[in-house]
Protein backbone atom coordinates (compact mmCIF):
# COMPACT_ATOMS: atom_id res chain seq x y z
CA UNK A 1 0.00 0.00 0.00
CA UNK A 2 2.77 2.42 0.99
CA UNK A 3 4.68 1.54 -2.19
CA UNK A 4 1.59 2.33 -4.27
CA UNK A 5 1.15 5.69 -2.56
CA UNK A 6 4.86 6.46 -3.00
CA UNK A 7 4.70 5.60 -6.74
CA UNK A 8 1.60 7.77 -7.20
CA UNK A 9 3.29 10.68 -5.44
CA UNK A 10 6.42 10.23 -7.59
CA UNK A 11 4.33 10.22 -10.79
CA UNK A 12 2.49 13.37 -9.69
CA UNK A 13 5.82 15.07 -8.91
CA UNK A 14 7.12 14.25 -12.38
CA UNK A 15 3.95 15.48 -14.11
CA UNK A 16 3.51 18.65 -12.05
CA UNK A 17 5.93 20.83 -14.09
CA UNK A 18 4.19 19.84 -17.33
CA UNK A 19 0.75 20.55 -15.87
CA UNK A 20 1.86 23.94 -14.57
CA UNK A 21 3.42 24.79 -17.94
CA UNK A 22 0.18 23.84 -19.76
CA UNK A 23 -1.90 25.98 -17.40
CA UNK A 24 0.56 28.86 -17.84
CA UNK A 25 0.27 28.63 -21.64
CA UNK A 26 -3.54 28.57 -21.42
CA UNK A 27 -3.53 31.74 -19.32
CA UNK A 28 -1.21 33.65 -21.66
CA UNK A 29 -2.30 35.72 -24.64
CA UNK A 30 -2.54 33.79 -27.90
CA UNK A 31 -1.93 35.78 -31.06
CA UNK A 32 -4.72 36.29 -33.56
CA UNK A 33 -4.98 37.88 -37.03
CA UNK A 34 -4.45 41.64 -36.89
CA UNK A 35 -1.78 41.46 -34.17
CA UNK A 36 1.75 42.75 -34.83
CA UNK A 37 4.95 41.33 -33.36
CA UNK A 38 8.44 42.81 -33.28
CA UNK A 39 11.38 40.40 -33.71
CA UNK A 40 14.78 41.62 -32.52
CA UNK A 41 18.13 39.88 -33.05
CA UNK A 42 20.77 40.62 -30.43
CA UNK A 43 23.84 40.09 -32.63
CA UNK A 44 22.36 40.76 -36.07
CA UNK A 45 20.08 43.80 -35.67
CA UNK A 46 19.92 44.21 -39.44
CA UNK A 47 17.31 41.44 -39.38
CA UNK A 48 15.09 43.22 -36.84
CA UNK A 49 11.54 43.55 -38.10
CA UNK A 50 7.88 44.10 -37.18
CA UNK A 51 5.34 41.92 -38.95
CA UNK A 52 1.55 41.71 -38.86
CA UNK A 53 -0.36 38.46 -38.48
CA UNK A 54 -2.36 38.08 -41.67
CA UNK A 55 -6.03 37.00 -41.83
CA UNK A 56 -4.95 33.40 -42.51
CA UNK A 57 -2.87 33.40 -39.32
CA UNK A 58 0.53 33.52 -41.05
CA UNK A 59 3.22 36.20 -40.98
CA UNK A 60 5.90 36.77 -43.59
CA UNK A 61 9.21 37.09 -41.75
CA UNK A 62 12.41 38.16 -43.54
CA UNK A 63 14.93 35.31 -43.88
CA UNK A 64 12.55 32.87 -42.13
CA UNK A 65 9.65 32.88 -44.61
CA UNK A 66 5.95 32.39 -43.86
CA UNK A 67 5.22 31.02 -40.39
CA UNK A 68 1.83 30.55 -38.76
CA UNK A 69 1.75 32.64 -35.58
CA UNK A 70 -1.98 32.78 -34.81
CA UNK A 71 -2.96 30.63 -31.84
CA UNK A 72 0.52 30.65 -30.27
CA UNK A 73 1.85 32.51 -27.24
CA UNK A 74 4.92 34.75 -27.42
CA UNK A 75 6.97 32.06 -25.70
CA UNK A 76 5.92 29.47 -28.27
CA UNK A 77 6.63 31.87 -31.14
CA UNK A 78 10.06 32.62 -29.69
CA UNK A 79 10.94 28.91 -29.64
CA UNK A 80 9.72 28.37 -33.22
CA UNK A 81 11.52 31.42 -34.61
CA UNK A 82 14.71 30.62 -32.71
CA UNK A 83 14.78 27.12 -34.23
CA UNK A 84 14.21 28.55 -37.73
CA UNK A 85 16.83 31.28 -37.25
CA UNK A 86 19.37 28.67 -36.09
CA UNK A 87 19.19 27.18 -39.59
CA UNK A 88 20.57 30.44 -41.01
CA UNK A 89 22.61 31.99 -38.18
CA UNK A 90 25.16 30.77 -35.66
CA UNK A 91 23.82 30.76 -32.07
CA UNK A 92 21.15 33.42 -32.66
CA UNK A 93 19.53 35.21 -29.76
CA UNK A 94 16.15 36.78 -30.43
CA UNK A 95 13.40 38.59 -28.59
CA UNK A 96 9.73 38.54 -29.61
CA UNK A 97 7.62 41.46 -28.48
CA UNK A 98 3.90 42.03 -28.94
CA UNK A 99 3.85 45.46 -30.57
CA UNK A 100 0.14 45.79 -31.23
CA UNK A 101 -2.86 43.53 -30.82
CA UNK A 102 -6.40 43.31 -32.13
CA UNK A 103 -8.75 44.06 -29.26
CA UNK A 104 -11.44 41.41 -28.72
CA UNK A 105 -14.62 42.73 -30.29
CA UNK A 106 -18.04 41.84 -31.67
CA UNK A 107 -20.30 43.37 -34.34
CA UNK A 108 -23.96 44.29 -34.00
CA UNK A 109 -25.87 44.78 -37.24
CA UNK A 110 -29.41 44.92 -38.53
CA UNK A 111 -32.33 46.76 -36.96
CA UNK A 112 -30.62 48.48 -34.03
CA UNK A 113 -30.15 52.19 -33.37
CA UNK A 114 -26.35 52.33 -33.68
CA UNK A 115 -24.96 49.27 -35.50
CA UNK A 116 -21.20 48.83 -35.46
CA UNK A 117 -18.14 47.16 -34.01
CA UNK A 118 -17.66 47.19 -30.23
CA UNK A 119 -14.81 46.13 -27.94
CA UNK A 120 -15.43 43.36 -25.41
CA UNK A 121 -14.81 44.69 -21.94
CA UNK A 122 -15.67 42.13 -19.35
CA UNK A 123 -18.69 39.88 -19.68
CA UNK A 124 -21.09 40.88 -22.48
CA UNK A 125 -24.29 39.04 -23.33
CA UNK A 126 -26.23 39.30 -26.60
CA UNK A 127 -28.93 41.48 -25.01
CA UNK A 128 -26.34 43.73 -23.38
CA UNK A 129 -24.54 44.07 -26.73
CA UNK A 130 -27.77 45.25 -28.36
CA UNK A 131 -28.32 47.73 -25.54
CA UNK A 132 -24.79 49.08 -26.10
CA UNK A 133 -25.66 49.44 -29.79
CA UNK A 134 -28.58 51.71 -28.88
CA UNK A 135 -31.23 49.04 -28.41
CA UNK A 136 -33.96 47.63 -30.60
CA UNK A 137 -35.89 49.81 -33.04
CA UNK A 138 -39.72 49.84 -33.00
CA UNK A 139 -40.00 47.11 -35.65
CA UNK A 140 -37.08 44.92 -34.58
CA UNK A 141 -37.78 41.19 -34.45
CA UNK A 142 -36.40 40.52 -30.98
CA UNK A 143 -37.74 36.96 -31.05
CA UNK A 144 -35.28 35.85 -33.76
CA UNK A 145 -31.94 37.50 -33.07
CA UNK A 146 -29.04 35.72 -34.77
CA UNK A 147 -25.59 35.26 -33.27
CA UNK A 148 -23.04 33.99 -35.79
CA UNK A 149 -19.86 32.67 -34.22
CA UNK A 150 -16.82 31.92 -36.43
CA UNK A 151 -15.29 28.48 -35.97
CA UNK A 152 -12.48 29.02 -38.47
CA UNK A 153 -11.78 31.14 -41.56
CA UNK A 154 -14.63 29.46 -43.46
CA UNK A 155 -17.18 27.94 -41.09
CA UNK A 156 -19.37 29.44 -38.40
CA UNK A 157 -22.03 28.41 -35.91
CA UNK A 158 -25.40 30.19 -35.80
CA UNK A 159 -27.56 30.63 -32.70
CA UNK A 160 -31.16 31.91 -32.76
CA UNK A 161 -32.14 33.79 -29.59
CA UNK A 162 -35.65 34.72 -28.47
CA UNK A 163 -34.70 37.92 -26.65
CA UNK A 164 -38.35 38.98 -26.62
CA UNK A 165 -39.03 36.14 -24.19
CA UNK A 166 -36.02 37.26 -22.17
CA UNK A 167 -37.32 40.82 -21.96
CA UNK A 168 -40.96 39.93 -21.25
CA UNK A 169 -40.57 36.84 -19.09
CA UNK A 170 -37.05 37.34 -17.69
CA UNK A 171 -36.05 33.98 -19.17
CA UNK A 172 -32.25 34.21 -18.98
CA UNK A 173 -31.85 30.91 -20.84
CA UNK A 174 -32.66 32.88 -24.00
CA UNK A 175 -29.47 34.96 -23.66
CA UNK A 176 -25.81 33.98 -24.18
CA UNK A 177 -22.32 35.29 -23.45
CA UNK A 178 -20.49 36.69 -26.45
CA UNK A 179 -17.01 35.78 -27.64
CA UNK A 180 -14.52 37.73 -29.72
CA UNK A 181 -15.56 37.73 -33.37
CA UNK A 182 -19.28 37.16 -32.79
CA UNK A 183 -21.72 38.82 -35.19
CA UNK A 184 -25.19 39.75 -33.87
CA UNK A 185 -27.89 40.40 -36.45
CA UNK A 186 -31.29 41.84 -35.48
CA UNK A 187 -33.86 41.31 -38.26
CA UNK A 188 -37.00 43.36 -38.92
CA UNK A 189 -40.57 42.16 -38.50
CA UNK A 190 -42.72 41.88 -41.62
CA UNK A 191 -44.32 45.21 -40.81
CA UNK A 192 -40.87 46.66 -40.28
CA UNK A 193 -39.86 45.64 -43.80
CA UNK A 194 -42.84 47.60 -45.14
CA UNK A 195 -42.13 50.63 -42.95
CA UNK A 196 -40.39 52.74 -45.67
CA UNK A 197 -43.40 52.33 -47.98
CA UNK A 198 -45.87 53.08 -45.18
CA UNK A 199 -44.02 56.33 -44.46
CA UNK A 200 -44.17 57.28 -48.14
CA UNK A 201 -47.91 56.62 -48.25
CA UNK A 202 -48.46 58.67 -45.11
CA UNK A 203 -46.46 61.46 -46.75
CA UNK A 204 -48.80 61.40 -49.74
CA UNK A 205 -46.46 59.65 -52.16
CA UNK A 206 -48.05 56.94 -54.27
CA UNK A 207 -46.60 54.59 -56.89
CA UNK A 208 -48.33 53.68 -60.13
CA UNK A 209 -47.52 50.19 -61.44
CA UNK A 210 -45.46 50.20 -64.66
CA UNK A 211 -47.52 49.63 -67.81
CA UNK A 212 -50.75 51.13 -66.46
Amino acid sequence: MQASIRNTFLLFTLLLPSLCHAQDDAARYHLRPGDTVTIEYRYTPEFNTSVPVQPDGYATIPMLGQIKLAGMTLVQIHDVLLAKAAEELVNPQISVILKDFEKPSYIVGGDVTNPGKFDIRGRVTALRAIEIAGGFKPFSKASQVLVIRPINDVDGQTFVLDLKKLINKKDTSMDMDLQAGDLIIVPKTRIGKLEPYIRLINAGVYYTPVGR
